[in-house]
Parts: structure tokens; sequence; C-alpha cells
């Protein structure tokens, strides 16, 4: 996944999803800083990302996460949003 920038739209984000490092650190672990943005972020948290990001890089996001971060409810919500609804059904099932 590429580099995201760290300016201050990001880091305002940061310092909101991903409570337990500083921001800087927080968004040069790109795939982590996704992860919880998609999962614990607001929707003009998600909006400021998306302005760096194609679908395609979020679902490479979706594809490397790192473990333990999405809910299940997030994980079906982005895996539909980004036109996986197989997957987003299997999430499902599994938290069942």
């Amino acid at each position: 996944m590429k580099q995201l920038p760290c300016n201050a739209d990001l880091i305002e984000v940061a310092e909101r999803t991903v409570w337990y490092k500083t921001p800087p650190d927080a968004i040069r672990d790109s795939l982590n800083f996704v992860a919880h943005v998609l999962t614990y972020g607001t929707p003009e948290d998600v909006a400021a990302l998306r302005r760096y990001l194609t679908l395609d890089e979020i679902r490479q996001a979706l594809d490397q996460a790192p473990p333990g971060v999405f809910d299940g409810r997030s994980w079906s919500y982005w895996n539909t949003m980004v036109g996986r609804v197989r997957y987003a059904a299997d999430a499902r099932s599994q938290a069942a």
C-alpha cells in the first residue's frame, strides 16, 4: 500500500482513530491506519481518507488488514462497499 501523506487532515483523523500511537507514526503504518479508520472513524474521517485512496487501495487494505482490528460489522460493510458482497455475507455467517 502506498504511503499516505502526513498532513493536517490525516493527523486529525489519526488522533481520533489510533489512540496508542502518535499521529505521524499511525499514518506511516498505512495498513493499520486504514483499518482503524474504516473500523472506528466517523463518516468525516472516512471522507478525509478517501481523498487519498482509491477503492482498489481500500480492497488492498482489506486483503492485508492486521488481525483483530475489524469487527464483523465493519468488515462486512467495507467488503460490501468495495463490491465484495460474497465476502460480506461470509463474515456475517461467521459472526453468528
